[in-house]
């Protein structure tokens, strides 16, 4: 592609718990925009997602650790040294460090000044995924180089960012956009007009028609067992500790296999819950895969479940992408009423929902839904519409291009180009 080029800054690509970034880097390329992908790390998955070889950007990987690649830090340095903007610079990181003296901080300079140098002409404008890390590489590069800026926030950034540090990103940025109404409350108490709001959305012309219909297994039937799959990284912010409490609390009559998909910290760790709790061998730990995989798995499932919560220093879901790819088959899902999820999902009505954190309420929801299988298939049918109608990702997509190509100079209206 000719013309301005955009540099998409990730803190690392592929990822596979990441579907809603490719699939924005996807749609945004079917609208004509020239993007670089920019990464902070490399790839640590085993699985790429269909949508990444799909993706036709170029991937450059900045350097993780400075140590990993001295000559080309030292290179970007003495390039930024010569620039205009470098005490601008120099004065905004030293005032960043004073207040988060680590690591981490030296790191993102040193990534920023490889990123100006090896950024190139061609790129108009700087877009950042997440606004934690990566946001302070893009912050940086971008008041060396003179460039504009902009993000998507998400989730684990709006709520484990400091005030003052998202107060003075939100200050600087040209514009930006966050996935849910409780993400952008937040946003606009400390940087009010900033941002705006663009739900991920799914592009369901990548999504198979839901299965005809599901059999209506009411876990009583030892030999027809109640299939139930989660799917999120194995980490605090899941719920999956509350999970096996309420499966644990299960009438022994009552008969069920649950498919779990993920990698993560925990998994050594919810092994050992999951025997504690004598849910071995109805407990399968699938690890993390490809998307497709992860269809198939829903295409099976009689019910989906999700009990995220908050987990020590703040980290939270946003609305997760895993829930609209449940609902595009019509499978029905019990969650909890956190973050995002109600804004995709009616309690009674699109799914059912309950207090983050609550077991008990968890395995009341559980009987309730495994004794009546006409319920839950109401729940999958209206969840489905509720997707269709309201969450594709044209709005999202549209809002986001738009924006991209004002900031980088592209004047005629995006529209998207047939496949």
């Amino acid at each position: 592609m000719s013309g301005p080029r955009i540099a998409v800054v990730l803190k690392g690509y592929p990822r596979l718990s990441e579907t809603f970034i490719a699939q924005e880097i996807l749609a945004l390329e079917k609208r004509g925009l020239a993007l670089d992908i920019w990464s902070l790390r490399k790839p640590t998955d085993r699985f790429r997602h269909p949508m990444h070889t799909a993706i036709r950007a170029p991937v450059a990987y900045l350097p993780e650790y400075l140590r990993d690649d001295p000559a080309r830090v030292m290179r970007g340095l003495f390039w930024g040294c010569r620039q205009r903007a470098f005490p601008a610079l120099v004065r905004t990181f030293l005032r960043d460090l004073r207040r988060d003296p680590t690591a981490s901080r030296l790191r993102r300079i040193g990534q920023a000044l490889v990123l100006a140098r090896e950024a190139g002409p061609a790129v108009a404008h700087l877009h950042v995924h997440f606004l934690h890390t990566p946001g302070s590489v893009a912050r940086y590069a971008a008041l060396l180089t003179g460039r504009r800026w902009s993000f998507s926030a998400h989730a684990k950034d709006i709520w484990t960012t400091p005030e003052w540090e998202l107060s003075e990103k939100l200050a600087d940025a040209a514009w930006g956009v966050t996935c849910t109404r409780d993400g952008l409350a937040r946003l606009d108490a400390l940087g009010p007009g900033r941002t705006r709001l663009a739900y991920h959305g799914l592009d369901l012309a990548r999504f198979p028609a839901p299965p005809p219909a599901r059999p209506a297994r009411d876990g009583r039937d030892p030999e027809a067992p109640l299939r139930l799959l989660c799917v999120g990284r194995l980490v605090a912010k899941k719920g999956h500790d509350d999970l096996f409490a309420a499966l644990a609390a299960l009438p022994d009559d009552l008969h069920w296999r649950l498919d779990l998909i993920g990698g993560g910290e925990l998994r050594g760790a919810l092994e050992r819950l999951a025997l504690e709790r004598g849910l071995q061998g109805r407990v399968a730990f699938r690890g993390a895969l490809p998307q497709p995989a992860i269809i198939d798995a829903m295409r099976e499932a009689d019910l989906f479940v999700l009990p995220t919560k908050p987990a020590a220093g703040g980290d939270r879901d946003g609305l997760p992408n895993v829930l609209m790819e449940a609902a595009s088959q019509e499978l029905p899902i019990l969650a909890t009423a956190f973050a995002g999820t109600p804004e995709f999902l009616t309690d009674g009505i699109h799914g059912l929902l309950v207090p983050p954190g609550e077991p008990d309420a968890l395995a009341e929801a559980l009987r309730a839904l495994f004794a009546d299988p006409e319920r839950r298939s109401r729940l999958g049918r209206a969840a489905l519409a509720r997707l269709v109608q309201d969450f594709s990702e044209e709005a999202g997509i549209a809002l986001i291009a738009d924006a991209l190509a004002r900031s980088a100079g592209i004047a005629s209206p995006l529209r998207e180009e047939a496949a």
